[in-house]
């Protein structure tokens, strides 16, 4: 209600000077209907992006809202969310065929009250509130409140298609691009398809966004409730467009700089290290990905050339290497300098959309789309962000994103075609990039089934079981026995060394032999306590054991396996972990949980998979092949290299390998009742 007079008086100057033919209000909603453009032909092409569209409502806020950050500090104030790929046709209109949704929005932006603003390169954080004021009016001491509603899952009974294009139809719009690259009409195009899943009420997008992060990490993450039961989250790999002041430069003191980083180039991450550097070489080296990259950025460096400095256009960065969790991408980096009559919002209006997914000459790229594709791209294309009520911007492109509406997910995928494509090699580049995404959603409902069936079986199935728990002078054996005791096994923690031993052998002697024993972690390495002598006694007597990190080390070297050192140490850090075939076994410690889910490291020491022993055989691994768990192929001996009992591991996940542990680890002859 305060905000209400200031922007309807911007609104009406807007009317005025002829960007808007319309201006109502009615409560607190006020609609505005945007002038049509001139004729194309009687302004000049550099006064393009000032034409009326929906952006002169939002250079009109970005003006009443204004700032001086240098005077008032970097508040991060602004307008924040998403642009629609429709936008697009208010900077360049096309001949529109696509059948489009009469809901679907172009443009939805936030003004923040609050913000907590998380600067990644310091690891700190901290929190901006904020008040408005206009004339004798303030929102201080009013209630800083929005409305609430839980997400609603998929409405089984209505229709579903899982994709938008049919199989095989995609490389046939392959083809169809490289008969237009043939004849001149284009140089390369980028066409995208989208697959659909079904989000029940349990699979929350929150979730989803959590997942993303940890499973595909990027330079823009984020995650947006739109209202009206639709959502958006993503890990974006590619910057759009960011504008900010420097006041030193070699043109004149606070001069906006414009700054992209075209994405082009393509190929799959391999399964190590050494075959990702065979992979970035075999990249380096194709002629067609470079040829992709070097069209994206001459088509970048037109689009900053139509409102920047003369001169200023440059390329600082050309075909970096930039990897994520599936691909690996070439990147150039490009700036320049805005002429003085010129903001960041021409910036962003000359770059839409990103010839990274569009293609050249774009406006014809943008109509073959247009003509090809099986459904309105909506958010997909466009970007998300910040515009800075300070001048600046701060935007990423909406790719690697799930759109999620009514229940349903959609993750949409495109491809650079050139005229050496490989059609069917597209299509499956489409499907590789929408994957992260997809398995991203499948997890999180692996996550729900195991919560489900964790919460349906007895929280107490192993009572009276005894469990011997070998500290190693860990700082998380107390965790791990809090978690052993839940199970509803009764636990014993002694420290290890020759004492520790002599008492489980008493234990035996008196016919009470342990269930389990249980090697903790601990600092250094396995030699340091003298762990094989442990593992000794267990095989003699015939006592199943279970390793948790050092525990681990300890069976690799144990059984005749090597340890390695890690390059990069992994403490308290997450990482997802997938199942091999032997951790998918009907016994196997990992029973019940998904393929890949996320877990806490605490180590430097690994066993290496290739000197494994022939007895141990992994049961889960990194993507980078570090072994994250084994068993032994005819003793009941199994461990984890990661840390079960640590927050950063689920605890369902947790319990329900310590409570597989328990259940599966046993002598054959023991189970049948004989000793």
């Amino acid at each position: 209600q305060i905000l209400l007079e200031p922007v309807m008086n911007a609104m009406n100057k807007l009317l005025a000077e002829g960007a808007l033919s319309e201006v109502t209000q009615e409560g607190d909603v006020i609609e505005v209907q945007v002038a049509p453009p001139s004729e194309v032909g009687t302004f000049s092409e550099e006064e393009r992006s000032r034409q009326p569209s929906l952006f002169s409502v939002v250079r009109a806020l970005v003006d009443l809202f204004g700032y001086d950050s240098d005077e008032s500090g970097d508040l991060q104030l602004g307008l924040y969310g998403a642009f629609g790929y429709d936008l697009t046709f208010q900077f360049e209109p096309i001949r529109l065929s696509q059948d489009r949704d009469p809901n679907q929005r172009d443009l939805l932006l936030y003004l923040a009250d609050e913000l907590v603003v998380v600067d990644q390169s310091r690891s700190s954080a901290w929190t901006v509130s904020l008040d408005f004021e206009y004339g004798s009016k303030s929102t201080k001491g009013l209630p800083h409140e929005g409305t609430t509603s839980p997400f609603k899952g998929f409405e089984e009974g209505t229709e579903f298609v899982d994709r938008d294009t049919p199989k095989g139809s995609f490389t046939k719009s392959v083809d169809t691009a490289k008969g237009e690259f043939k004849v001149g009409n284009l140089f390369e195009a980028v066409l995208s398809q989208t697959f659909r899943k079904k989000m029940d009420k349990g699979m929350l997008p929150s979730k989803l966004f959590r997942s993303l992060r940890s499973r595909n990490p990027s330079p823009f993450g984020f995650f947006f409730n739109l209202g009206k039961e639709e959502y958006l989250v993503g890990a974006s790999p590619e910057m759009f467009v960011r504008c900010e002041k420097v006041e030193e430069n070699d043109f004149r003191p606070g001069a906006i700089r414009v700054e992209t980083c075209p994405i082009s180039g393509t190929v799959a991450r391999g399964k190590d290290a050494i075959e990702d550097a065979a992979r970035v070489k075999s990249l380096i080296m194709n002629l067609k990905e470079e040829s992709e990259l070097t069209m994206c950025t001459d088509v970048d460096r037109n689009d900053k050339s139509r409102i920047c400095e003369p001169g200023s256009v440059q390329v600082i960065g050309r075909r970096q290497i930039e990897m994520y969790s599936r691909l690996i991408h070439t990147v150039d980096h490009v700036e320049g300098y805005l002429r003085p009559e010129f903001d960041s919002l021409d910036a962003f209006l000359c770059h839409t959309w990103a010839v990274t997914v569009t293609g050249a000459p774009k406006t014809w790229a943008i109509q073959f789309v247009e003509d090809n594709e099986y459904s309105q791209r909506c958010w997909y294309g466009g970007a998300v962000g910040l515009v800075g009520f300070d001048g600046s911007m701060n935007t990423g492109l909406t790719l690697r994103t799930v759109k999620i509406k009514d229940g349903v997910a959609e993750v949409r995928a495109g491809a650079t075609l050139l005229y050496d494509s490989d059609a069917e090699a597209e299509e499956m580049e489409t499907e590789l990039k929408a994957s992260a995404m997809l398995e991203a959603i499948d997890a999180i409902k692996s996550i729900d089934t195991v919560v489900a069936e964790v919460q349906k079986s007895p929280s107490k199935s192993n009572e009276g079981k005894s469990i011997i728990l070998v500290d190693h002078e860990d700082s998380f054996v107390h965790t791990l026995g809090n978690y052993l005791r839940q199970t509803g096994a009764e636990v014993t923690t002694l420290r290890s060394g020759p004492a520790a031993l002599d008492r489980i052998q008493k234990l035996v002697d008196d016919g009470k032999k342990p269930d389990m024993i249980v090697l903790s972690p601990g600092p250094g390495n396995p030699t340091d306590f003298e762990l094989s002598k442990t593992i000794a006694l267990l095989e003699k007597n015939k006592i199943p054991g279970f390793g948790v990190c050092l525990g681990l080390q300890g069976m690799v070297e144990h059984f005749g396996g090597e340890l390695g050192v890690l390059g990069y140490p992994m403490h308290g850090k997450p990482s997802p972990v997938t199942l091999t075939e032997a951790g998918q076994e009907s016994d196997s410690i990992f029973t019940g949980l998904p393929h890949t889910f996320e877990v806490a490291r605490y180590h430097s020491l690994h066993g290496i998979k290739d000197k494994l022993p022939d007895c141990l055989e992994p049961t889960a691994m990194t993507e980078d092949g570090i072994v994250m768990g084994i068993k032994h192929k005819t003793l009941p001996f199994a461990a984890v290299q990661f840390h079960p009992e640590s927050i950063m591991t689920s605890p369902v996940f947790g319990m329900t390998i310590l409570k597989n542990a328990l259940s599966f680890l046993s002598y054959e002859s023991e189970v049948n009742g004989q000793s």
